[in-house]
């Protein structure tokens, strides 16, 4: 055999076996040569597949009847979400609509009716539903007067005191007095339902109108009289992402998970209504 036709042998047993050996490196690469990303999906705390947005401080502005059960919520969220901080700032949602429209720096807003969320439109993204409420009447330590309808809280002898007309819970309690055709004298109108149900358990006003979830954290310093459906007002809870957020996709991600099964049972588990 010629020395040329065995070097031309051993070359292309070179090149063939250079050939198998690059095979099942391709297979783990893209078609450029780079390493192909990893195909398996991410979940989010819900369990559904879906990106994961990068860790980030989260502010939320959400009305004073969450205060309790958000606080829960929050630390859920952090313990699904490693390396996300959420912190709260509460208030009644007329506070916090005038708090978006003077630029606060926030990341997602959640208001305790749909009509202070409706007028913040162009200040959020799409707002969503996360639960309900209904009203009660908080009346003092022992109920003395014994309150059991919503008529009663006319007489001149009880020191009624109710939340303001532009508050959520105040707009709410204007409604289901007057359409009852009940007059009420309030004592005080207060900034928010927290500060409404505080002065009944301070024994500064013997009934108040206030959500059934901020009266069950009462224990017995106040008496819950619950009021009929037909007499009653349901208060919605829409939450949205706010446009002027720097942490856009973090913030849609904390929205979108207060519809999910983890915080839909914490809410509820806490006296909220479904959706």
């Amino acid at each position: 055999m010629s020395p040329t036709l065995n070097l031309t042998r051993r070359r292309a047993a070179t090149a063939a076996l250079t050939g198998a050996l690059l095979v099942p490196l391709a297979a783990c690469g893209g078609g450029d040569g780079k390493p192909a990303a990893d195909s398996s999906p991410s979940t989010s705390g819900s369990g559904t597949a879906s990106a994961e947005p990068q860790a980030a401080n989260l502010t939320v502005l959400a009305a004073s009847s969450l205060t309790d059960v958000f606080k829960t919520a929050g630390a859920a969220y952090e313990k699904a979400h490693p390396g996300t901080k959420v912190t709260f700032s509460f208030a009644g949602s007329q506070e916090l609509a005038a708090q978006v429209k003077q630029g606060a720096p926030a990341d997602a807003l959640v208001t305790a009716d749909t009509k202070t969320m409706d007028g913040l439109r162009a200040e959020t993204g799409t707002a969503t539903v996360v639960a309900k409420n209904r009203l009660v009447i908080a009346a003092g330590q022992g109920n003395p007067f014994k309150i059991d309808e919503l008529k009663d809280l006319a007489d001149s002898k009880i020191k009624v005191v109710l939340a303001a007309p532009e508050v959520p819970v105040g707009r709410y309690s204007k409604e289901i007095l007057d359409k009852q055709a009940v007059t009420v004298k309030p004592v005080s109108q207060e900034p928010n339902v927290r500060a409404v149900l505080s002065k009944v358990e301070l024994g500064e006003a013997d009934a108040g109108l206030v959500y059934r979830t901020d009266s069950a954290k009462s224990g017995d310093k106040v008496v819950a009289v619950e009021i009929p459906d037909g007499q009653n007002a349901v208060a919605s809870y829409p939450a949205a992402a706010l446009k002027q957020s720097k942490n856009a996709a973090a913030a849609t991600a904390f929205v979108a998970w207060l519809s999910g099964p983890e915080a839909q049972k914490i809410l509820q588990d806490a006296g909220f209504q479904k959706p």
